[in-house]
């Protein structure tokens, strides 16, 4: 991983100890940056992160790929920040993607909604190929909309597993092929 502040200048000015925020360049997508989030977002630090990100655009940087590998928590203000960064690159082209999402912060942008929006990824390879416009380096049935079995609730499952229908709570099962069960 690069310094940071060579990418970005002045971009290591500025620390969070909530919130801990590294860079690295794409170099086969033009203008790309992986930004990884340690820690977590709430309504106290998202200020912090939507000047770091402001910071990142302004220097030409619109394909993100937000890293949230590391991140354990996300308030709905740290949502409201990625639909912010949506809206300040589109305009100029560019596109953000989510990769390696803890369950937990996915079911916050699931129960708010959000999941739809976002282009979410589990591979570094697949967030880049997103950038390139390729089809995906494996092919895959996920991310997969369904509705819940129990209560019809529209879902969106990134990957195979159980997991707990934000409406009824019914806990649902999705094997690799993307078959639907409950339990």
């Amino acid at each position: 991983m690069s310094n940071s502040n060579n990418l970005v200048p002045g971009f290591n000015d500025e620390k969070d100890d909530s919130l801990k925020i590294s860079l690295e360049q794409v170099e086969e997508v033009e203008n790309c940056l992986i930004v990884y989030l340690n820690g977590y977002i709430d309504t106290y630090n998202s200020s912090f992160f939507q000047k770091k990100v402001q910071k990142i655009v302004e220097t030409g940087f619109i394909n993100l790929i937000f890293n949230c590998g590391a991140l354990n928590y996300v308030s709905s203000t740290g949502i409201g920040s990625f639909t912010a960064f949506l809206k300040m690159v589109k305009p100029k082209g560019g596109d953000i993607v989510l990769l390696e999402i803890q369950p937990k912060v996915y079911e916050v942008f699931q129960l708010l909604g959000f999941s739809q929006f976002f282009n979410i990824k589990n591979s570094t390879p697949e967030a880049v190929s997103h950038f390139k416009h390729e089809s995906p380096v494996e092919t895959s049935v996920f991310p997969k909309l369904f509705s819940c079995p129990v209560c019809s609730k529209r879902l969106k499952a990134t990957k195979a597993g159980r997991f707990r229908c934000s409406e009824c709570k019914s806990i649902i099962a999705i094997n690799e092929q993307g078959q639907v069960f409950l339990g």
